[in-house]
């Protein structure tokens, strides 16, 4: 095995969306995979089809692909093991589970549901802790183990319901190392004779599972922890056929907890706190029920699987962005921990945040005109950096450097108009506070000045109008706080916002002179200054 080329395989179930933490498990495979040179694999794994849910395996698949996890085989990519779909592949498991029938592993069992129940009854009367089918109790079943042959086959033959199930040795110890928790170790007779196989011609998850990654040359299984209750069992099934030698190596990964550290992060979780917990926008087919996605949300990609990434992970150094290309470079199964990840929203935003700060304004641009289109600002493509809020139309060069200023202080796209749209349109109301405290006539002189100067200043770019405004400070005796934060009022209607030389040589000399203008009639009417 440990010569054998590095395959893994993410194998999700169609059964709803893709929670946010099955994201999370996909992109360790995807790590692990792409760091040892090795086949990365999707696989669908819908045995239970009568909780399949429409579109769902798309959505998967989108919502895997949005991420920039992409997979070497699957149903969306081909490959030398097809099919990927487990019911496209249901002809296989019969013969496997009639292979563990023939080596004593397995057996027919005709139980009732009403008899399960039953037994599970009786098992409660009698204080037993254990209410399962197992070897304690299956000799006092109605299987092929209590019945003779020929019952067993005039049942079959007469079409009654029946299961195989997987016979679990007695008092045996089942030890297999897992790859984040060393070795791990369970009582055989802790575990119950899981079924294999239905009637109906299906197999379950835990037949299919081992077989498919057996015939898919799966060389590391890496999964959720819920998963390591099951693993005793395909351990067994391994030994049960004989493929010992090529058995997996496992590595179970910490859960996803909520923000308070108490339990698995749930949809309903991010319902009351407020935040996805699916990368894409889910609408139930059923109830019609829409759950908002992290992309939806503002996300980019690339933060949001970096984020995930260190829910559970560390690289060996303290740097926290990277690229997918530096994680892949430093991931480790050594580096996973065992303990649960509290998921912290705000961590995501911050690395949203981080994200767009290396965007350029370019960029940023791309996205943000549709918000401005939708705002009724038209944008043009001219290369001039200008903007005519009285026509509420900018260039697109205009609109990049206005990203450029922005980004430092927003999280998302979404957050660009809120802290930005005086940039495109002229400020309706002012901060009384401000105006009330620094509006008076030494403030008024100092406005015309201020628009006298600038008649005869040209060059506009940040460092020249801070400058300008440093020197025009110092030249009539004041400090910052008599002149900017009422000027900014002027300019934006706000205290807070860019710094004021920003605002200046963004909005430039003529929209500049012009709000200032505006804003003295304004605050004059504010405060009562004649």
């Amino acid at each position: 095995m440990d010569n054998s080329p590095v395959r893994v395989r993410f194998a999700p179930s169609p059964t709803g969306p893709l929670h946010i933490g099955g994201v999370r498990t996909a992109l360790y495979n995807y790590f692990f995979a792409k760091k040892n040179k090795g086949s990365f694999i999707i696989r669908i794994e819908d045995t239970d089809q009568n909780r399949a849910v429409s579109g769902a395996e798309e959505y998967i698949l989108e919502s895997l692909n949005w991420c920039g996890i992409m997979n070497d085989e699957g149903p969306n990519a081909g490959g030398s093991y097809a099919p990927y779909r487990q019911s496209e592949r249901k002809e296989i498991y019969l013969a496997y589970a009639e292979m563990l029938l023939q080596k004593d592993h397995a057996y027919y069992a005709f139980d009732t549901p009403e008899e399960l129940e039953a037994m599970r009854e009786r098992l409660k009367e009698e204080k037993n802790s254990s209410q399962q089918y197992d070897s304690a109790t299956r000799m006092s079943m109605k299987n092929s183990l209590t019945l003779s042959a020929a019952e067993v086959k005039t049942k079959i033959d007469h079409g009654d319901h029946y299961v195989i199930r997987t016979k679990i040795p007695a008092n045996e110890t089942v030890v297999f190392n897992d790859l984040i928790r060393g070795e791990v170790t369970v009582d055989s007779n802790q575990l119950d004779d899981k079924v294999l196989f239905k009637s109906d011609g299906w197999p379950t998850y835990h037949l299919a599972n081992t077989v498919d990654d057996y015939l898919m040359k799966i060389t590391h299984v890496i999964r959720g922890e819920e998963w390591l209750p099951s693993a005793p069992l395909h351990v067994l099934l391994y030994k049960f056929f004989g493929w010992e030698e090529v058995m997996p190596q496992f590595a179970h990964l910490p859960l996803l907890l909520r923000p308070d550290g108490n339990g698995k992060l749930s949809k309903r979780d991010g319902d009351r706190l407020g935040f996805p917990v699916f990368a894409l926008n889910w609408k139930d087919p059923s109830s019609g029920e829409e759950s908002k996605g992290f992309r939806e949300r503002g996300f980019f990609p690339e933060p949001l699987v970096n984020f995930l990434a260190l829910l559970g992970w560390h690289p060996s150094g303290d740097k926290e962005v990277m690229t997918i290309e530096e994680m892949i470079h430093e991931f480790s199964i050594e580096h996973i921990h065992k303990a649960g990840a509290r998921f912290d929203f705000e961590k995501a935003k911050w690395f949203n945040h981080e994200f767009m700060k290396k965007m350029s304004g370019a960029q940023l641009a791309e996205y943000f005109i549709p918000v401005l289109q939708e705002k009724n600002v038209m944008v043009s493509t001219s290369a001039s950096l200008s903007v005519n809020p009285a026509e509420q139309s900018a260039s697109k060069d205009y609109v990049a450097k206005v990203c450029d200023v922005l980004k430092g202080r927003c999280s998302f796209i979404s957050e660009f108009w809120e802290n930005g749209s005086f940039f495109f349109q002229q400020p309706t109301s002012f901060d009384e506070l401000v105006v009330k405290s620094k509006w008076n006539e030494k403030a008024k002189t100092n406005f015309g000045l201020l628009i006298d100067e600038m008649k005869s200043f040209s060059d506009f770019s940040t460092t020249s109008v801070d400058e300008f405004l440093h020197s025009f400070l110092q030249k009539n005796n004041l400090k910052a706080g008599d002149l900017l934060p009422i000027l900014r009022v002027a300019l934006i209607g706000t205290k807070n916002g860019p710094a004021v030389f920003e605002i200046i040589s963004l909005l430039g000399k003529e929209e500049t002179a012009t709000r200032m203008t505006n804003a003295i009639s304004t605050f004059e009417k504010m405060t009562s200054v004649s």
